[in-house]
């Protein structure tokens, strides 16, 4: 077990302390114990448990957008244009009416 953050967890977030490099555990070999990792630019490897165990890692927020190692296109993502135009601002504002009113 790692002293630091003990045995991998599938979904965790962890820093890579010699190369500044994040990866999630994306899987655990149940035969063989090798934790299976995905870094953030989508390079996948395989960390033996042995080399775990000595592996100078810690804890990670996961990124802010998960979607760097995913081949995916960001309008797949479903986010809507949210940018303001000038326009926008010089117009007036339509006031809330409330249920029933006219």
């Amino acid at each position: 077990m790692n002293e630091k953050v003990g045995p991998a967890r599938i979904g965790q977030w962890y820093q890579h302390l010699d190369k500044g490099e994040t990866f999630v555990v994306t899987g655990i070999d149940d035969r063989s114990g090798a934790i299976e990792i995905q870094t953030f630019d989508g390079d996948l490897d395989e960390i033996e448990a042995n080399a775990w165990n000595a592996l100078p890692v810690e804890f990670a927020e996961a990124p802010e957008d998960e979607t760097g190692p995913l081949d995916m296109d960001p309008e797949d993502l479903g986010y809507s244009e949210t940018e303001m135009t000038a326009r926008d601002w010089n117009e007036s504002l339509q006031p809330i009416k409330a249920p029933g009113e006219t």
